[in-house]
């Protein structure tokens, strides 16, 4: 007999929890994403388990992984593939690039140029590649998982506003406790003697498509949307709310950022266990949605004023219904 969707994801969830130690936040976000649908932009320094979780997540699903190291001299056939020629009938056939998966980490996306950037993040939003005027699909199970990295900024290439807006999460991680990091240590002694820890089974992509019907269908009162309405309609118009966040905010969230909210919100309560969205799960997912969706004055950041300051203030300012 299969188990449910919540229970597999729940056994997942206890799989990650054992090999990546001291990243909670991470882990819960990328089931998040893995359940809304979505794509995640994580920032972090090196070395904090970024490429492992992602790889872990794979292992734990019935899904191919593919990691790419984006550098500066990148081409875009390098992640969509190409076409290529065969001697042997003068014809071209595409070539598959290792976009062609289901989880995606896209590693230091802001060492590549712009023209690399965008052809992942057209395949992100459109689920598809265009080569040579013929469109191939992506596999109906696409993730990707971008990161940055916060030093050694110099020679890279920030990601435009516009086209962060195409990822679910901006999310920022740091580094673990000493406790945490004392595990992570004998993990990896373990790890280095051969003790892997298996995944208890690997998740059939039938099973996410059944958790991710059950997110879109879990119940949310009427309020609580209006609750989500209001707070990115405080980013657009936040003089209404505060004086001061009038001055600090040069542009609010999207509509994509409407939907991400709710998504999202919908996806935390799911793991939670909870059959209803509350107030309390929007809160929990707002400055990671909304992180990389607004944009500070220069008022804003000559006073250092951080956008998870302005989320806070905004979640202080609007009232829920």
């Amino acid at each position: 007999m299969s188990m449910s969707p919540f229970t597999a994801l729940n056994q997942l969830n206890d799989y990650l929890s054992k090999v990546i130690i001291g990243q909670e936040h991470l882990l819960e976000r990328l089931l998040i994403a893995l359940l809304a649908d979505g794509h995640l932009l994580v920032e972090g320094a090196p070395g904090l388990a970024k490429t492992k979780a992602i790889k872990d997540l794979a292992r734990g699903l019935e899904a191919e992984f593919q990691r790419i190291q984006f550098t500066p001299d990148l081409l875009p056939a390098d992640i969509t593939g190409t076409e290529i020629y065969r001697p042997e009938d003068g014809s071209f056939r595409f070539q598959q690039g290792p976009v062609f998966n289901n989880l995606v980490l896209a590693d230091e996306i802001n060492r590549a140029p712009a023209k690399v950037q965008s052809a992942l993040l057209e395949a992100m939003a459109e689920q598809q590649v265009s080569v040579g005027g013929t469109t191939h699909k992506l596999p109906s199970l696409f993730m990707v998982m971008a990161t940055q990295n916060p030093i050694e900024q110099e020679g890279t290439y920030p990601l435009p506003e516009a086209q962060l807006d195409r990822f679910l999460m901006h999310v920022r991680i740091s580094y673990p406790s000493m406790a945490s990091e004392k595990a992570i240590l004998q993990l990896a002694r373990g790890e280095a003697l051969h003790h892997d820890i298996q995944p208890p089974a690997h998740i059939a992509q039938e099973t996410i498509f059944a958790a991710r019907r059950a997110v879109l269908e879990l119940h949310m009162d009427p309020a609580v949307e209006d609750y989500i309405v209001q707070l990115i309609d405080a980013t657009r118009r936040p003089g209404a709310y505060r004086e001061e966040l009038g001055n600090w905010l040069d542009y609010g969230a999207s509509p994509r950022g409407t939907i991400a909210l709710d998504r999202c919100a919908r996806a935390h309560a799911w793991l939670n266990g909870k059959d209803f969205v509350s107030p309390d799960n929007v809160q929990a997912i707002a400055h990671d949605v909304l992180r990389h969706r607004i944009i500070p004055s220069y008022e804003a950041e000559a006073e250092g004023v951080t956008t998870d300051h302005i989320i806070d203030q905004l979640l202080a300012r609007v009232a829920v219904s």
